[in-house]
């Protein structure tokens, strides 16, 4: 089965972020084409795979095609049940549902006021009534759902679901703007900025696209509050430990030593920026 996954800019579209942390946090193999911020407009790039006009949008192996991404959780849950995308405990899984719809469809405030922007963290966004309003909610189902089901690990209803998918993006703004709250919601917040798929769709922000003015804001900036990258350093090498890239999954055309070790990756996902500028090969070792 082959699915085609289209997505929006990796350092500004949330609702992206969301759909392919549904295909890979879950292992359902797919292919990628991204659409471009900068260019003529998402549905004009989605004509191929009309209606669709938004991103995500996924066109299934049998031809049909998805353009919200809560449709795309249930119909993979539906499709591959074997990957847990939803939890297997009943009551888990209705709370996971319930949450994720919840967010699919409130918190205005925070995103009109906070649009996701993974290249920036400032140091205060000065946030409104209505988005503190949205924070105070975004802590009381956090804490129920992390009391109920998901006092053994960092996640909501237990292991890693939907749920956590789709707090993905508020998670980035939420570090992204310095907004205040409490110690069990920040704990939550580093949870996903240390994940690996999530520092790795980030790493891909850093270097892939345009910087796109409109969604920065006027507040001092700090610096990203994720895990630190480790030092890496581009090299002249024929082999690596990885032979395919872990951003574009093609074979490594370009190499890069850390603590002594030789890694590889595909510099087409970023356009030549990585040999140009060396000052993004931090941004490769997100996920390593």
């Amino acid at each position: 089965m082959t699915y085609d996954l289209y997505i929006g800019d990796y350092a500004y579209s949330s609702w992206s972020l969301r759909g392919w942390l549904l295909f890979e946090k879950f292992g359902i193999e797919r292919t990628t084409t991204l659409v471009d911020f900068s260019d003529q407009s998402v549905a004009a790039q989605l004509r191929e795979i009309a209606p669709a006009r938004t991103v995500p949008a996924v066109k299934l192996p049998d031809g049909a095609v998805l353009s919200d991404s809560l449709a795309i959780a249930e119909e993979l849950a539906t499709r591959h049940p074997e990957a847990g995308i939803w939890p297997k405990d009943p009551a888990a899984r209705a709370t996971a549902r319930n949450l994720t719809a919840e967010m699919h469809s409130g918190f205005f405030a925070l995103r009109n006021d906070c649009p996701m922007n993974l290249r920036l963290s400032y140091e205060d966004a000065l946030p409104s009534d209505a988005v503190l309003a949205d924070l105070a909610r975004l802590e009381t189902i956090w804490a129920h759902a992390r009391a109920a089901y998901g006092a053994d690990g960092p996640w909501l209803c237990g292991d890693y679901s939907a749920a956590d998918a789709f707090f993905a993006p508020v998670a980035a703004r939420i570090a992204g703007y310095n907004l205040p709250m409490g110690e069990m919601a920040q704990s939550y917040v580093a949870a996903h900025l240390a994940d690996p798929a999530f520092r790795r769709w980030r790493a891909m922000g850093m270097v892939q696209g345009q910087t796109l003015p409109w969604y920065a804001k006027d507040y001092a900036t700090r610096a990203w509050p994720g895990p630190t990258p480790r030092k890496a350093i581009p090299v002249a090498a024929t082999s690596s430990e990885n032979t395919t890239c872990p951003y574009s999954g093609k074979p490594v055309t370009h190499f890069m030593e850390m603590d002594g070790r030789i890694f590889g990756f595909c510099n087409a996902f970023c356009r030549d920026k990585t040999a140009a500028n060396p000052e993004v090969w931090p941004a490769f070792t997100a996920i390593l």
